[in-house]
């Protein structure tokens, strides 16, 4: 890419530049950025706040790796942040320099480092001031770790505040090593942070307000005697979360999916076709318009069970390494969630087959809606799936890293045979190292007390995520599964 294009690039994306240059307002061209106009045909009022702090602290030279999958609102968190730094009576908006990677090869990014910097120097009037560089879906530049540690190592760069958005975790990109180790800032927290589909907590807040919403507690506290306080005050309106729980196994946490389900009762197929694209982008790009389809139905209907590769190969007429690669870059992609055999250490079992969850209900209803003849999910597995995605997201907020490595949650095997689908994790606290409490996802209302005996002769105690039932008054405690989605985020 020529430097003109480059300029012309930057010029374009940063229009805050030109109102400050002309004394105009810094934060207008929100009205008309389209990423930000198009979410008001769907906006519930959801706003991420993964990137807050960031909006509010003193610039310094602090690195962010934010990432997710597509459609799910990164640019958006990131523009968000654009706007809230031009506001800001210490930050001149030439500070601020916003760049879509997309298409980029490594040497386009490394000289839109320096034609960035020069088209702001007007910022380094009196004295070189730090600027914010927010790469957007840098992820899919190869190389790009390499040409940020470069810069990061030897220009004005590495006393910048950057934030890097992408939506592919790739094991050949040394993200670590390139840029979290020395490199990231003395005074960054939250270095690699996960913007996943909304939570069922945001989910109500969106949808049903007047629902109330228990605090979130540390996954080790789930059976406390403040939890039990919490839990019966609700007892009177089980029924309401279960409703509420149902339509967004229906829909998802995509935000653009809540607010059509929202105002439309169901979710475009449209946007259907756009999450479809991503995956065919991310995951298997050389295949037919239908694999990708076929692919999400074979992982759907086997999410609570664990899945032999092999079969699933056999079945769609594979090869076994074709297969691990399929699902490898469908969870680098964050479309899918490995969920491990773990033994009584909480260690994964070498060997055993492994779970797969869709990391969003709505990945499992596109096979079903895009391809005639595909089956539909079944609520229990959708509320098993949403609750280990829910607490493999609550393990990563009190211990960063965990699910990028594949270290979040994992089922375990009982003497008998049985599996308890979450086993204990071993997690930071205020208290120290301690472990979460056992979970044994079963979506029923009635009979729970035999489900129960599986975790209960385990580990003396735990949760039955159940579908409406709330009784504490055993070893192993009911709970609805919304009640217990709450609680852990």
């Amino acid at each position: 890419m020529r430097d003109d294009e480059l300029r012309r690039q930057l010029t374009d994306n940063n229009p805050w530049w030109r109102a400050a240059a002309a004394g105009n307002d810094p934060t207008a061209w929100v009205h008309d950025n389209r990423l930000l106009r198009d979410r008001a045909t769907y906006d519930l009022g959801y706003r991420s706040t993964i990137l807050a702090d960031l909006a509010r602290a003193p610039l310094s030279d602090t690195l962010v790796v934010l990432t997710g999958p597509r459609r799910v609102g990164k640019s958006i968190a990131v523009l968000e942040l654009a706007e809230h730094l031009c506001s800001r009576a210490d930050v001149d908006p030439r500070q601020v320099i916003y760049l879509p990677c997309d298409g980029f090869a490594a040497r386009d990014l490394r000289r839109a480092l320096t034609v960035g910097r020069d088209l702001t120097r007007v910022a380094d009037v009196s004295t070189p001031q730090r600027r914010v560089w927010l790469l957007d879906e840098v992820s899919g530049v190869a190389g790009w770790s390499t040409v940020l540690k470069a810069a990061r190592d030897g220009t004005a760069f590495g006393d910048d505040t950057v934030v890097i958005t992408g939506s592919r975790w790739r094991r050949e990109e040394d993200i670590e090593g390139n840029l979290l180790v020395g490199r990231a800032g003395a005074n960054s927290q939250r270095r690699v942070r996960i913007l996943l589909p909304m939570t069922f907590r945001n989910f109500l807040e969106a949808t049903r307000p007047a629902l109330v919403r228990p605090e979130a507690v540390h996954p080790a506290d789930l059976q406390s005697p403040a939890v039990a306080v919490a839990l019966e005050a609700l007892a009177f309106d089980v029924d309401a979360y279960d409703l509420a729980w149902q339509a967004y196994l229906t829909c998802g946490g995509f935000p653009r999916a809540v607010g059509e389900y929202q105002r439309a009762g169901d979710v475009s197929d449209a946007f259907l076709q756009d999450l479809l694209a991503w995956l065919r982008t991310d995951v298997d790009p050389d295949s037919t318009p239908q694999s990708l389809p076929l692919l999400l139905e074979a992982v759907m209907r086997n999410m609570t069970s664990p899945l032999s590769v092999r079969a699933m190969a056999e079945v769609l007429a594979n090869s076994r390494t074709a297969m691990t690669s399929l699902l490898n870059r469908l969870v680098a992609s964050f479309g899918g969630l490995w969920i491990p055999q773990h033994d009584d250490e909480g260690r994964p079992v070498v060997g055993a087959q492994s779970k797969v969850y869709l990391t969003d209900p709505l990945l499992a209803w596109l096979p079903s809606r895009l391809r005639a003849g595909l089956r539909s999910p079944k609520m229990t597995s959708l509320s098993e799936a949403a609750l280990g995605v829910a607490l493999g997201a609550a393990v990563e907020t009190h211990d960063e890293g965990r699910w990028l490595a594949g270290d979040t949650v994992g089922y375990v095997r009982t003497d008998s045979g049985n599996e308890v689908d979450f086993g204990p994790v071993t997690l930071p606290s205020a208290a120290g190292t301690r472990p979460s409490v056992p979970i044994e996802g079963k979506w029923v209302d009635a009979g729970w007390r035999a489900e129960a005996q599986v975790v209960e002769k385990k580990y003396r105690a735990g949760i039955l995520a159940t579908k409406s039932i709330l009784d504490l008054g055993n070893p192993a405690w009911a709970v609805p599964a919304p009640l217990l989605a709450l609680l852990l985020a």
